[in-house]
């Protein structure tokens, strides 16, 4: 009787593999027929100076310490990790850029995403290095291989730091109106960092930034002919503004002077102008503070991935 209870389990085991004894992948909403983990992708990257082949499973958790704080909710961390994944193969899906045209993704935050090696997270992080790159590599490994997926297609992930309690739409930053990238209502919570930020500047430092970009802008005697004819859109940031005569679009304005979000107002004087702004980044997809903030609420990290792109399904992707 023995003999033949082992020949079953074992004839189980042949059909079924390993998952019949009870280790679980990460809960999906329907996997493709073929699922690859994050060791068996490979990804070209380029690091500042060359082409290095490397493994998803060693490139992602550089992603999420560099992306967000590892003190963030581990529900937080394993949407990040999602997220970026899901970039990472978008941008393999698509071709790299002109910056890197023979490697799928960079390590430039300004072009692709942040990434922090291991050994330099753990010199920042001192004694909670060990806790800390445990979080990492749990929220990658619990989500394992996990893409979000819009007609078979991984998404353009876009994700920014904290919004002013709603995202913009795609077209509201970028030309393209993305389905899955529209304008969701965001909980920030408290404790985001410069959540209200001020800029201020002389009148004349002011004036003389934006003619460098609009030299066909004037500025009169009166300051409050300055800026006028602020359009908001649907999101409260600003789409449109004039200045010094010219209409310029709200994102504009923030690349020109540096400012943390398009969600600002501004006010002028004969001395001085000064922007005060609420949030920070484009506003475009996931907020992270808003994501930990719906983690602390008790959200799973699918429940707050579908909280910000609309209509995705959670799966694996065959890159």
């Amino acid at each position: 009787m023995k003999d033949a209870f082992a020949a079953a389990m074992v004839l189980l085991l042949l059909l079924f593999g390993i998952p019949f004894l009870g280790l679980e992948r990460p809960e999906t909403e329907g996997e493709t027929e073929t699922v690859p983990t994050d060791e068996q992708v490979t990804l070209t990257v380029w690091d500042g100076t060359e082409n290095r082949e490397i493994t998803m499973a060693e490139y992602l958790p550089g992603v999420v310490r560099g992306e967000m704080p590892a003190t963030f909710e581990l529900e937080a961390l394993k949407a990040q990790a999602v997220t970026a994944r899901t970039y990472i193969y978008y941008k393999m899906t698509t071709g790299g850029k002109a910056s890197h045209p023979d490697a799928d993704v960079c390590m430039d935050p300004g072009c692709c995403s942040a990434y922090t090696p291991a050994d330099k997270a753990a010199a920042k992080w001192g004694d909670k290095a060990e806790e800390n790159e445990g979080r990492i590599q749990q929220a990658v490994r619990g989500t394992d291989g996990q893409v979000m997926l819009y007609g078979g297609e991984p998404i353009f992930a876009a994700f920014h730091s904290s919004s002013d309690g709603v995202t913009a739409n795609s077209g509201d930053v970028w030309v393209k109106d993305l389905p899955y990238l529209v304008s969701v209502e965001s909980p920030e919570g408290e404790e985001v960092p410069n959540y209200y930020s001020v800029k201020t500047m002389p009148a004349a430092e002011f004036q003389e930034t934006f003619t460098k970009r609009y030299p066909e802008a004037g500025f009169g005697d009166d300051p409050a002919a300055w800026v006028q004819d602020v359009q908001l859109n649907g999101s409260g940031r600003v789409e449109t503004v004039s200045i010094g005569g010219v209409r310029v679009e709200g994102t504009d304005v923030r690349s020109v002077f540096g400012l943390r979000s398009a969600s600002f107002t501004v006010a002028c004087s004969e001395q001085e102008v000064t922007f005060r702004v609420t949030g920070y980044g484009h506003g475009v997809g996931m907020s992270q503070y808003g994501a930990n903030a719906l983690a602390k609420e008790g959200k799973t990290w699918q429940e707050i991935l579908h909280w910000y792109y609309t209509d995705v399904t959670l799966g694996t992707y065959a890159p």
